[in-house]
């Protein structure tokens, strides 16, 4: 997979690579926690940049939805979409929402040729949505 990507075989970008596949949606610390119980000591900057450059190469895909930090997935290419918890920050994937790539039709083009398009749906995951509502503040 790396040397498809024209990437060097290293034990950070397999470490990082792994640990996204562990652990699909994980924030850039979830993730330097899992190369280090690989790797033993690896700073965060390494970190970062075995994240951009597999971004780079199309082996990872960054998602960020709103208000939340940067998640990761090896689900590359398909054009999926997420589903987000607004209470405990679920993430989940879901298929695209019409048709082929990009999925949604723009209202107004404005000249691009569009080729992708990020939705995310945002709600209760099933866990948060069975908790009783929370009292009002008297």
């Amino acid at each position: 997979m790396l040397r498809g990507a024209a990437l060097r075989v290293t034990a950070p970008r397999l470490a990082v690579l792994t640990a996204v596949y562990q652990h699909p949606h994980s924030d850039t610390d979830t993730i330097l926690g899992q190369v280090r119980q690989t790797l033993g000591a690896v700073s965060h900057q390494a970190v970062y940049d075995v994240l951009r450059a597999l971004t780079a190469a199309k082996l990872l895909r960054r998602i960020q939805p709103m208000g939340t930090v940067a998640r990761y997935e090896t689900r590359v290419g398909d054009n999926h979409h997420h589903l987000v918890c607004r209470s405990c920050g679920a993430i989940v994937d879901v298929a695209c929402a019409v048709g082929e790539a990009p999925c949604l039709t723009a209202a107004d083009d404005n000249g691009f040729v569009l080729d992708e398009a990020e939705v995310l749906y945002w709600g209760l995951c099933p866990d948060c949505a069975a908790l009783p509502a929370p009292l009002p503040n008297p």
